[in-house]
């Protein structure tokens, strides 16, 4: 029983009791209640010296209330203030550098508070359940250990660590620390040849290029110590890559003096210098730009290091660097934490303010997203631009977000560097022996305004009025060595200026006349070597006959006295035999699936992601079944062979724009992968704008980063509304520029078929968009000879010689199709619409001479397909009339009547 529930009045007859027992008999209590009285009293009375008046009887004593119940109460009091510093004692922690909010406390920190008086400092007391204490103490040094602990430059919030033994982990490795050697000397040095480049850096690019943008890490310094040691501790615990992903505060000065970006590449930046100017794309600024390089720590150790490429949208980088790391560990099969670590950088504003963050955070003990704990660190400059945290944010902390995971959370002083390093050895000791996540809140602040040309006074006078007083990190923590003989002034400035030459001579060799060499195109490298953009190779996409029927009926199979749902049995299982047979035509799902185990069968890993993706949001997919008995569930596309390739599919969490960055991050890392982010609904894929924006439609023309990822959009009008009627397609084909991405639209299962597996089996990597049907799941339909021969039509012509060519994509083909009749009308389907098919278009059109063409769609008329087909056939010189609903805010509308009378109406006037 704790301390503070058994000392309390409602106790006292049980404890009386076992007090006794005690007395007569230690050994014979529990453990607990024995450490309780033993700190009370020390050792048990040798002899009867316990009269038989009770331990709480009130009567009155000659001296007063009897010993042992004061030295009880006195115990409980210290209890509950020791556990009163462990909950509260980060509200007094010294964790701001301008001292903004000096003197905050906390109530529950007052001696006073549990009744703890000046005559009760110099008595001893036991110190239980205190780590790194005497066993005995004054109630006075006590007290001042806990301030010193607790209340010092960290603070920490782990008393909501829901596991007990991870909590006593904690708080044992943060009241320890002091007892563990104090920093070498080699290590202080270390600290500030990190601090001297932090800053020199800083200052260089001052003076070299005012003006220039460059968000600069000036008070916040400590950030480059506190990488370099999370790398180092991480290499020394086996891990052998870091994955980087920090928005642009300071991201200049980390690749310098973190990844180790030569000097000289990175002031040619400055300099208007790009390496990849010359080609086509549109490239980026360079507080933007990733890198990855080999590093060797100070033990010798080496480890890869790579930076993610990062848009403006400040959060949005954090689930595509842990979807990165989870391709790692499932490539190398690292399970064991040691493959990769996510190590994401923040700040304040944007971990409190952005939804991305909790969404990321939500990822972390998922089945198929967790990669064995993040180390998150927050810069916190204690401001947003220029918005207060009072203005942006309802919770004390930034971080309190995270608070949801149970994991710690540490509060530390970046100008306190020594501080900061004990803070990062419990950090990766944490996550490398839980697997979970941690996060490192560090206070500091920002030099300038947002950037260096911004006047940070106009908004915030009071804090730079501090700010403006402040030497600087670098300069704390040198006149603290310099105190203490660690090093000299002379020595300092010796370091500083041996820096400066460095960036001077980098900068001279910038500067000078460029010679006439040849700049070639940075080839892609490593996984990514046998891949490439650009224009498509042919491949093969057709699979033999008979391993066709062998992988439907495999996907058939079941562990033995498993118990499947009767419906399932009847409408799944038993169609799979007739579709291996032959006597019934393959459906949307057996297309798919069949793509998926052929793939994998091959070698080809396939990874399916989002919500509902194991069933399917319409019933119709089924790749994951549950044993109606037991609840356990089977996936037969993962036991197809013992040689075979992975198959996972993850019913996602409910979000769109993490989940998507994670599969956008993976997809990066796995390129010889297939993988697929499904929506819930295409009309749902808006929640993951910034993604789609700024990483899948962009990230080749920015940064040179190619992906094969495949989105499977949900789309089609059958009167459901507004918000499940449209993928939007309208959007991707206005981003559709320089071959950057495919957009597709089929309407048959073979179709689907052989369209995934030509994105798997061909060497170019462009993102997939495809439209997928809903109504059509269980009516297109395919035979087997259709995925052994043939292959993916990115057009599919109807006949020749007609009056009237219809061109459509999608659904409304068979509404089409269905009120055509005998009518005199070929209907053309344009299966993919990106990159445009304009020469299988023209060899069809071809076919039907002088014949009127229109262009249906079911989309209101400023959405859909028409916008951008009418620009391609005008450009071709093709005549093409519209045919479709009109000009609408919404997609569609919400009465199914009027669907009906709109569905109609399009349908009877595109076919005449």
């Amino acid at each position: 029983m704790a301390n503070d529930t058994l000392l309390t009045g409602e106790n006292a007859a049980y404890l009386e009791a076992l007090y006794l027992q005690y007395c007569e008999d230690p050994a014979s209590v529990d453990p607990a209640s024995r450490r309780i009285f033993e700190g009370m009293v020390g050792e048990p009375p040798r002899s009867p010296t316990v009269s038989a008046r009770s331990l709480f009887d009130p009567a009155p004593a000659a001296a007063g209330p009897p010993p042992d119940l004061v030295s009880a109460d006195r115990q409980a009091k210290v209890a509950r203030t020791i556990n009163a510093y462990r909950v509260r004692g980060h509200d007094a922690a010294h964790v701001d550098p301008l001292g903004l909010e000096a003197g905050k406390a906390h109530p529950e920190l007052d001696p006073a508070w549990f009744g703890l008086s000046n005559d009760d400092m110099d008595v001893v007391v036991s110190t239980t359940p205190l780590y790194g204490m005497p066993a005995h103490a004054t109630v006075r040094d006590i007290l001042a250990w806990l301030n010193r602990v607790y209340c010092g430059s960290v603070g920490v919030e782990f008393m909501n660590i829901r596991d007990t033994h991870q909590k006593n982990w904690v708080v044992e490795q943060f009241e320890t620390r002091f007892q563990r050697p104090a920093p070498s000397r080699e290590a202080e040095l270390r600290v500030l040849d990190s601090l001297t480049r932090a800053d020199g850096f800083e200052r260089f690019l001052a003076v070299k290029f005012q003006g220039n943008k460059r968000f600069s890490l000036e008070g916040a310094e400590s950030l480059i110590p506190l990488m370099e040691l999370v790398i180092e501790r991480s290499a020394k615990a086996g891990v052998k890559e870091v994955v980087i992903a920090m928005a642009h505060r300071g991201r200049l000065n980390v690749l310098l003096n973190v990844l180790r970006k030569p000097a000289g590449k990175m002031l040619a930046e400055f300099a208007g210098q790009h390496e990849e100017a010359h080609n086509e794309r549109s490239g980026d600024v360079k507080y933007h730009l990733g890198y990855s390089s080999e590093v060797v720590t100070a033990d010798g150790k080496k480890v890869h290091l790579a930076l993610c490429f990062n848009p403006s949208h400040l959060e949005a980088v954090s689930p595509v660097a842990q979807g990165r790391v989870r391709a790692k560990h499932d490539r190398y099969g690292g399970h064991d934490r040691t493959v990769a670590v996510p190590l994401l950088i923040h700040g304040d504003a944007a971990f409190a303010g952005q939804g991305v963050v909790a969404e990321t955070l939500n990822l972390s003990d998922l089945i198929g997203y967790r990669t064995g704990g993040t180390i998150h660190v927050v810069v916190n400059n204690q401001i947003g631009f220029t918005t207060t945290p009072t203005e942006g944010r309802s919770t004390p902390y930034c971080t309190d977000i995270a608070r949801m995971l149970g994991v710690p959370i540490f509060h530390v002083n970046g100008e306190d560097p020594d501080a900061v390093a004990a803070v990062v050895e419990i950090a990766v000791a944490w996550r490398q022996k839980y697997s979970r996540d941690v996060v490192i809140d560090m206070y500091c602040f920002r030099r300038h305004g947002h950037n260096e040309m911004d006047e940070p006074a106009y908004t915030q006078p009071l804090m730079y009025r501090r700010i403006a007083e402040h030497p600087g990190v670098r300069e704390s923590y040198l006149r603290k060595l310099i105190q203490k003989g660690a090093i000299t002034r002379a020595d300092a400035d010796r370091l500083e200026a041996g820096f400066r030459k460095e960036l001077d001579n980098a900068l001279t060799v910038v500067r000078a006349p460029a010679k006439s060499t040849q700049v070639t195109h940075s080839a892609l490298s490593g996984l990514w070597s046998t891949f490439h953009s650009g224009s498509a190779d042919v491949v093969d996409t057709t699979v033999p006959l008979p391993q066709v029927r062998e992988l439907l009926l495999a996907l058939n199979r079941l562990p033995e006295g498993f118990n499947l749902h009767p419906k399932l049995s009847r409408s799944v299982y038993r169609l799979r035999e007739e579709q291996a047979a032959g006597t019934k035509p393959l459906d949307w799902a057996a297309g798919e699936l069949l793509a998926y185990a052929s793939l994998a069968i091959g070698g080809t890993r396939v990874r399916l992601s989002g919500q509902d993706a194991g069933r399917g949001t319409f019933s119709h997919r089924h790749a994951v079944v549950r044993d109606q008995t037991t609840g356990a569930s089977w996936c037969a596309l993962s036991h197809l062979s013992k040689e075979q390739a992975p198959f996972d599919v993850f019913n996602s969490l409910l979000s769109e724009t993490a989940v998507l960055g994670f599969e956008y991050g993976y997809s990066l890392d796995y390129p010889d992968a297939l993988v697929l982010w499904e929506a819930q609904f295409g009309d749902f894929a808006n929640g993951a704008q910034i993604i789609i924006d700024n990483f899948i439609v962009s990230g080749e023309a920015k940064w040179n980063r190619l992906s094969g990822l495949v989105m499977l959009l949900p789309h089609g009008y059958e009167g459901q509304g507004p918000e499940h009627s449209s993928a939007r397609p309208e959007r991707f084909l206005q981003m559709a520029a320089e071959g950057n991405i495919q957009c597709a639209n089929p309407t048959t299962p073979a179709q689907l078929f052989h369209l995934l597996r030509r994105q798997a089996m061909r060497t170019v990597r462009d993102p997939l968009i495809v439209f997928t049907p809903k109504s059509l799941l269980r009516i297109a339909t395919s035979t087997l000879e259709e995925l052994s021969t043939g292959g993916f039509q990115e057009v599919i012509g109807d006949g020749a010689g007609h009056k009237r060519v219809v061109l459509c994509w999608g659904k409304v083909y068979y509404d089409l199709l269905a009120a055509r009749g005998d009518r005199d009308v070929a209907l053309v389907r344009l299966e993919q619409l990106y990159p445009f098919p304009l020469a299988a278009l023209q060899a069809e059109l071809a076919k039907h001479p002088g014949a009127g063409v229109v262009w249906c769609q079911e989309e209101p008329k400023n959405m859909g397909g028409w916008t951008f087909v009418a620009g391609e056939l005008l450009e071709a010189g093709i005549a093409c009339r519209y045919v479709g609903r009109k000009p609408g805010a919404a997609p569609a509308t919400g009465y199914p009547e009027r669907h009906a009378a709109e569905q109609a109406a399009l349908v009877g006037e595109a076919v005449g």
